[in-house]
């Protein structure tokens, strides 16, 4: 009898991993074109560009292994010092600023009133706008004889040249890329909208007002929102690029010539691919070292709900 037990189990289990090995392979094979892209157009480019980093090619020729040389020439290269510190000082005004002006539009479009969909598009709409054809327009905006400067003259200011000062050319910049806070706002009107009402109840009870709700109730349990979009807003100002290219092309003096934008000019103007390559992994493990530091710096003002003290 145990015999013939055995001989009935056996076909079963033998089916049994057929049809998981079937499930296994139309897996696979579903995923096979996202697979075949990762490798192709990201695992393989990244390990490329790492080997890339430690030659000198000018990719028409053949990679010559330099070792550290082009590290080494970052150090002592002008631009490369002066690029970070535009990048600095652009990250350093836009992060706030644009979490700020998107968070008091997140807190102005969470609010029942009829239309609001309406007005929740109109304020995302400029995100989403073509950088070229943004770029043009605050081009023609920012013209010493332009529509900014008109209207601060009929107000007895005499507005800068923006774009033509070195001294104006990067708060131009900034001010440019407030114009494109609408997927933070959109973010932080997410989060706004998954604050548990019953907080808000309890404030109220406690005797609370408007702001003691907001600082109390609002700002703690949006905190984890607030690090998303600092994480974020860091990581894309390290790599701003459009309008410095399209509207001021680095200049006056250098004045905006931002990372990406220098590591552009070398890898597709001058063709020193190997030492754009560098400058990539060097700002790779900058924006690593950033986001950690935030990270380790967010366990003491971040709260998370669900998280016991």
């Amino acid at each position: 009898m145990s015999l013939l037990a055995g001989a009935h189990v056996a076909p079963r289990r033998s089916s049994r991993s057929g049809s998981r090995l079937r499930t296994h392979l139309w897996g696979y094979l579903f995923i096979a074109p996202w697979l075949f892209g990762f490798l192709v157009f990201t695992l393989g480019p990244f390990v490329a560009s790492f080997y890339l980093g430690f030659t000198r090619w000018g990719l028409l020729d053949t990679p010559v292994f330099i070792g550290l040389r082009n590290y080494w020439d970052l150090v002592h290269d002008y631009l490369f010092i002066k690029s970070l510190i535009n990048t600095a000082y652009y990250t350093a005004f836009h992060v706030p600023l644009s979490m700020l002006l998107a968070f008091l539009l997140a807190l102005l479009l969470n609010q029942r009133i009829r239309g609001i969909p309406i007005y929740r598009t109109l304020f995302y709409l400029p995100s989403i706008t073509a950088s070229v054809a943004t770029a043009i327009l605050w081009v023609y905006l920012l013209q010493p004889d332009g529509i900014v400067n008109a209207v601060l003259a009929h107000v007895g200011i005499a507005g800068p040249p923006w774009l033509a000062d070195s001294f104006w050319a990067m708060p131009s910049l900034i001010l440019i890329s407030l114009w494109s806070i609408g997927g933070t706002m959109i973010i932080y009107l997410a989060g706004l909208q998954g604050v548990p009402q019953h907080l808000y109840e309890a404030a109220v009870i406690d005797g609370a007002g408007r702001w003691q709700k907001a600082l109390h109730v609002t700002v703690p349990m949006m905190t984890p929102t607030i690090l998303l979009t600092a994480i974020l807003g860091v990581i894309g100002s390290f790599q701003v690029f459009d309008n410095a290219f399209i509207i001021t092309a680095g200049g006056p003096a250098n004045a905006t010539l931002v990372y990406i934008l220098l590591l552009y000019q070398n890898a597709f103007e001058y063709f020193k691919m190997g030492y754009a390559a560098a400058m990539a992994w060097v700002l790779f493990l900058i924006v690593l070292v950033v986001t950690l530091i935030q990270l380790r710096v967010a366990r003491t003002w971040v709260y998370y709900e669900s998280e016991q003290k």
